[in-house]
């Protein structure tokens, strides 16, 4: 048996010597050292060695066992260090070449105009809020003077969670639930996004944003709400910006109007832009009707307020002359660099 362990322990060192991966020491490894290995085979057999050698033929087992063992971490650490090396050669990085440009991502076009926006509205002494965009009915139409009846409760226009409970159409609900609250004076714009059963074009979406504004105060009136928006307008288009006011019908305020002001592109004298006209509509405003005052608990015979919505997407179209909506929300970075 001596002699077996000592022609196993040299084939097996001498195969050691000529593998070149971890697969073929763990080949080898299996080979001689596993269940089925040929060391462990012939200890199978020292049941057959007289009980006076069986403490000698251990010994000599268990060094051969050892020097294999101690043979094959050798040889791993050699293939480890090898593979190691091959890679750095073949991986070296050159310090000479120019480093790859980082991709960066973009402020969205409706994010740039809003912030402006709020800035704007900020500087005047305005606070910004937020609120719910699913909403109750209540808030979403009756406490704004929309009745049940109101065409703009058409299930066309509006998405219906239950009977109870709708997807916002408006920002307008912020400024009844900003009321309720009782603290006044009331002086806040409320950008959010809003629902509408739309088709998507070029100028619809079923989802986007608007800003409600709202001041409520002793002594509003109508030249403030003037005042207020030809100075927004100045601000976000340029200060030769002039501005109309038409006459209009908004359910909440009265009396309502359309606000327009001289195209930015042309000054007036009308464009592609303006459609020849030389005027853009922007936004819709008017004094708070006072049947919405009263819902709110807001005292018509000491205080009164103005109102308006801008769209935002319609005031991003308007200021980078994008001529299609949708090229807003397809997130195409190729789209969103030029701003």
């Amino acid at each position: 048996m001596k002699e077996q362990l000592k022609e196993i322990t040299e084939k097996t060192l001498e195969k050691i010597k000529g593998v070149s991966s971890h697969e073929g020491l763990n080949d080898i490894r299996v080979g001689v050292l596993g269940k089925k290995g040929e060391l462990t085979g012939l200890l199978q057999n020292m049941k057959n060695v007289p009980a006076d050698e069986r403490p000698e033929i251990g010994r000599i087992v268990n060094e051969a066992r050892e020097t294999i063992e101690e043979a094959i971490k050798k040889a791993d650490e050699v293939i480890s260090e090898k593979t190691l090396n091959e890679k750095i050669k073949n991986e070296k990085t050159d310090v000479t070449l120019p480093a790859s440009k980082k991709a960066y991502g973009h402020r969205h076009p409706n994010r740039v105009v809003l912030e402006e926006v709020e800035k704007i509205f900020i500087g005047m002494g305005y606070e910004v809020v937020h609120g719910p965009e699913v909403e109750l009915d209540y808030y979403n139409f009756e406490a704004l003077n929309i009745p049940a009846n109101h065409p703009a409760k058409d299930e066309q226009d509006t998405f219906y969670v239950n009977e109870k409970v709708v997807l916002r159409t408006q920002t307008s609900p912020v400024q009844v639930r900003q009321m309720e609250r009782g603290k006044i004076p009331i002086r806040m714009i409320a950008p959010g996004r809003v629902f509408r059963a739309d088709e998507v074009d070029a100028t619809h979406s079923p989802c986007f944003h608007q800003v409600e504004g709202m001041v409520i105060d002793e002594n509003i009136t109508f030249a403030d709400l003037k005042g207020t928006l030809e100075s927004f307008a100045k601000r976000i288009f340029g200060e030769d910006t002039k501005t109309k006011f038409r006459p209009h019908h908004f359910p909440f305020t009265e009396p309502s109007a359309e606000m327009d002001v001289t195209c930015f592109k042309c000054k007036g004298k009308g464009c592609r832009v303006c459609k020849g006209e030389g005027w853009i509509e922007i936004l819709g405003c008017g004094m708070i009707h006072p049947l919405v005052l009263e819902r709110c608990d807001v005292d018509t015979k000491k205080y009164s307020g103005f109102a308006f919505g801008i769209g935002l997407e319609r005031l991003a179209l308007l200021k980078y002359e994008i001529d299609d909506m949708r090229l807003l929300y397809e997130n195409d970075i190729r789209f969103l660099k030029q701003f």
